[in-house]
């Protein structure tokens, strides 16, 4: 199956519409997706082109020729600065994608799409900062996190299902997009994350949004390569084990599976609950519960809040029955919980956020599987792989609609556990401050379907580092650009 799938790849990309098309993708320099990221609780759309429904036929080869096809265009351009003395980074990438879906044949729905990227000017990923040794961290991801030297030669099949809607359940098998708390597309590069397996989604009972299904292959995002499910967990970088050691899992977590259960209802018209299940198979076991409540008020306006708890526990041995090998220690527990409040109306919304993982023990999910569900996420970070942790974010987004401009600054301040402190934080990452401002222009007329997205990101150091950069570069003291067009159609 992969050997014929990259064929047909290979085939692909020597035709003369190919041709075109990356033509097409010089000519505008854009791209689509979704800007950078899609929040967890949203569906997956990283084609945007107009979808038509059309009435279902007994005939197959009406099915095809009913069908509809999307693409979009990408370009990013990314930055990173850091101290004096230590290596910056820059990247220039431009890709695009076809997606093409039949028509509805007797419920049965089929799909496949594809992307490639192509390095159009960058920094040497290949070569180590000089004072630390460490390699480059957030451009690399742009395209090929197992070749840096690659700049050329990165496709990927990424969507090839089959669907079957049947009332108000839908069932796919085969590779696909999720969003999920724990799976998901993750905040943007060049392309998401791209799961395999079943996947069936259900508005059968009342008020009651029930998703779930068995994956067994993940292509992380910054990957051309499709991965069984424990393989793919060391294909970002490992951090340490407890004794300060490098992690030695990478290529040696034995699971074939990923388990997830997820229930969505709307007690009340403002009271809405969920409640998710993630088995991953003798590794671990994480569950995640939340509440989310709505208050109108005058003005059209609304006051919010959320409550959230995750919890985990390891399974067996944790991914291998060597100590030095598994991804996490038998009998490892850790519990998180957050709470987040704002207000918001047509233009503009302004929350807090706090999240606390408790030292019980590490947070622990596969960083090539997603981002984290916290609700004191920002773009450029995560706190997976600490325990011990407190975390505050405020907020503000600030709107013109009738001008398509969308603007939002959020900061943080994340007190981490020392960098020494190996059992409570894998990464080495000391505590810091974070501010991130972003700008998004959606272009009308004669440009509509191109959207434009800058985003920037600085990092503050607090924490104590020891005199020691590795716990600085790429980490703190430094500021992360990002400008990215899509061209969606």
């Amino acid at each position: 199956m992969e050997l014929h799938q990259s064929r047909i790849l290979i085939l692909f990309n020597r035709t003369s519409a190919m041709k075109k098309w990356i033509f097409a993708v010089w000519l505008f320099g854009a791209v689509t997706a979704n800007a950078q990221h899609q929040e967890l609780s949203e569906k997956v759309n990283m084609y945007k082109g107009n979808k038509e429904e059309l009435m279902d036929t007994t005939s197959l080869l009406s099915a095809f020729k009913r069908g509809h096809f999307n693409g979009h265009f990408r370009y990013f351009f990314m930055s990173t600065q850091n101290e004096s003395g230590l290596a910056d980074y820059y990247a220039n990438a431009v890709g695009g994608g076809l997606r093409y879906e039949t028509a509805n044949f007797h419920g049965f729905r089929f799909a496949v799409s594809g992307f490639y990227t192509f390095n159009i000017g960058s920094s040497n990923f290949a070569e180590l900062d000089a004072v630390t040794g460490q390699p480059n961290r957030y451009e690399l991801a742009l395209f090929d996190l197992e070749d840096p030297a690659n700049k050329k030669d990165i496709d990927r099949l990424e969507e090839l299902y089959i669907k079957y809607a049947y009332k108000k359940s839908t069932l796919t098998l085969g590779r696909q997009l999720l969003n999920t708390p724990f799976v998901n597309l993750q905040d943007g590069r060049m392309r998401p994350t791209g799961v395999e397996g079943f996947w069936l989604e259900s508005d059968q009972l009342k008020k009651t949004h029930i998703q779930g299904g068995w994956l067994y292959a993940i292509s992380p995002r910054g990957s051309t390569k499709w991965f069984d499910i424990g393989r793919s967990i060391g294909v970002f970088p490992v951090g340490v084990d407890d004794d300060g050691n490098k992690s030695g899992y990478k290529e040696q977590v034995k699971s074939n599976g990923i388990l997830i259960f997820g229930i969505q209802h709307q007690l009340h018209k403002n009271i809405s609950v969920q409640a998710w299940d993630v088995l991953v198979k003798n590794v671990m076991n994480t569950q995640l519960l939340q509440t989310d409540v709505v208050f109108p008020t005058v003005n059209q306006g609304q006051l919010y809040a959320a409550a959230q708890l995750v919890a985990q526990q390891a399974i067996k041995n944790g991914g291998n029955p060597d100590p030095s090998k598994t991804y996490i220690n038998k009998g490892t527990t850790s519990l998180s919980f957050g709470a987040k409040a704002g207000y918001k109306k047509k233009r503009i919304d302004a929350s807090i956020q706090y999240n606390r993982i408790t030292a019980q023990g590490r947070y622990l999910m596969p960083r090539e599987w997603g981002r984290e569900p916290f609700f004191t996420f920002l773009p450029r970070e995560r706190n997976e792989g600490a325990g011990d942790m407190h975390a505050v974010v405020l907020k503000f987004t600030y709107n013109l609609p009738e001008n398509r401009i969308k603007t939002s600054i959020a900061g943080g301040y994340f007190d981490m556990p020392d960098v020494l402190n190996y059992r409570m934080n894998k990464y080495g990452l000391p505590s810091y401050t974070q501010l991130n401002t972003d700008i998004r222009y959606e272009f009308d007329g004669m440009m509509k379907g191109l959207e434009a997205q800058f985003l920037w990101v600085v990092k503050g150091k607090v924490g104590e580092t020891y005199h020691n950069k590795r716990y600085e570069f790429n980490k703190v003291n430094m500021s992360n650009f990002n400008f990215v067009l899509n061209y969606h159609f």
